[in-house]
């Protein structure tokens, strides 16, 4: 099956994140792709980095989640849309994982907030996989992907064959420009990407903003740790791969010894 990663540009407005999310979801659709992935917090759009999303409540964020299910079910394919959550009185940075008939079927918190986020969302505190035509996955957002294999592991050993990573490395302000996707000068990203899905034989599929100065290119590595298919850096688009589910075993995964180190004392 295809798979699909969006690279957009960074949204002057939730109006203008939706126009690029229907273009690039068709884009998805006109290859085949059964799901797509857009980057963290996409609507409204990532607070930082030199980056000032759009004021945005509850039902305004709510209206854009509705109209993207429409764009699902209008192009038949399933989305993993970033965005705020308002609830219970506290916001979080979720996944909401939208099926191709344009039903909610829920969504995943970032429960790793970087530090840097502390003031910004609450952080969640549960794990879930989810299925989309025979294709098992989980989610897990920037930092907590990049800082703490585990939540991967976790994914990888309940069955997942992949796990998808929306995030945010860059600017439009100031940085440079990678020339080779993986080099030994590029910010450590993208050799984090290889090593999710190598530890834990599984497919990783990471998705990152077309920025001016990107830090990494969205990606979808094999379980062996092959880079089937990467994002050119700075343009916008969509990354598409066949991918094997059968080939994501989670063997190595499955071989940690968790015991070992419930209650350990270094």
């Amino acid at each position: 099956m295809k798979i699909a990663l969006a690279s957009p540009p960074y949204p002057k407005s939730i109006a203008d994140g939706l126009y690029w999310i229907e273009k690039l979801v068709k884009d998805a659709a006109l290859q085949g792709a059964v799901i797509v992935c857009f980057p963290e917090s996409y609507l409204p759009g990532y607070p930082g980095l030199g980056f000032v999303p759009e004021e945005a409540g509850a039902e305004k964020l709510q209206d854009a989640l509705n109209k993207v299910c429409e764009i699902a079910k209008d192009n038949s394919i399933a989305i993993i849309m970033p965005m705020d959550l308002y609830k219970d009185d506290r916001i979080y940075n979720v996944a909401q994982v939208i099926g191709k008939e344009g039903e909610v079927l829920g969504y995943q918190t970032k429960n790793q907030l970087d530090p840097s986020e502390d003031d910004i969302w609450s952080p969640g505190t549960k794990r879930q996989l989810f299925e989309v035509d025979g294709l098992k996955f989980g989610l897990t957002i920037c930092h907590e992907g990049f800082r703490y294999p585990e939540s991967v592991r976790w994914a990888a050993q309940q069955g997942a064959h992949l796990v998808f990573h929306p995030h945010l490395a860059g600017s439009d302000i100031e940085g440079t420009v990678p020339t080779e996707w993986g080099s030994m000068n590029n910010p450590y990203y993208e050799k984090a990407m290889m090593m999710r899905a190598l530890e834990n034989t599984i497919y990783f599929a990471s998705c990152n903003y077309a920025t001016k100065y990107p830090e990494s290119a969205s990606s979808i590595i094999a379980p062996n740790g092959e880079v089937l298919a990467h994002a050119p850096y700075t343009e916008v688009g969509v990354t598409v791969a066949d991918i094997g589910p059968d080939k994501a075993t989670g063997y190595l995964a499955k071989r940690f010894k968790n015991r070992l180190y419930n209650g350990a004392v270094i």
